[in-house]
Order: C-alpha cells, then structure tokens, then sequence
C-alpha cells in the first residue's frame, strides 16, 4: 500500500460528515498524510486524526 495524502476534509466528509459545520476552514485545509491510504482507514483512526488535527491547530494558534 502506498502513501497518501489527503486534506482532512476528505477524511470528515466519509466518516463524520455532520462535523464539517463545526471545523474551521483551517482546521479542515490540514494536510494530513496517512501510511497506508485513505481507502484501508478505520472510523475509529479517522476520529483520532481529526481529535489530534484540532488541537495540533489550537496549539499552533496559541503560540502565535
């Protein structure tokens, strides 16, 4: 399986599509590279890349 990158946008829309309206626009333009693409990924490894995409986002707005 290859690499692959997607915004994750592309990952809230298949798995979690009702969050899409509470995401910042920056939140949901992160880029986010996944192992082994978006095909094989798991709902419960989708949530933890959006958890950890969020507060990866609230830190670096913080320290600005």
């Amino acid at each position: 399986m290859e690499m692959e990158t997607v915004k994750l946008s592309q990952i809230v829309m298949k798995w979690f599509p009702d969050m899409m309206p509470s995401l910042k626009q920056q939140e949901l333009n992160a880029v986010i590279v996944l192992r082994d693409g978006l095909r094989i990924l798991e709902p419960e490894d989708a949530m933890e890349i959006i958890h950890h995409s969020i507060c990866e986002n609230q830190s670096q707005q913080f320290m600005q």
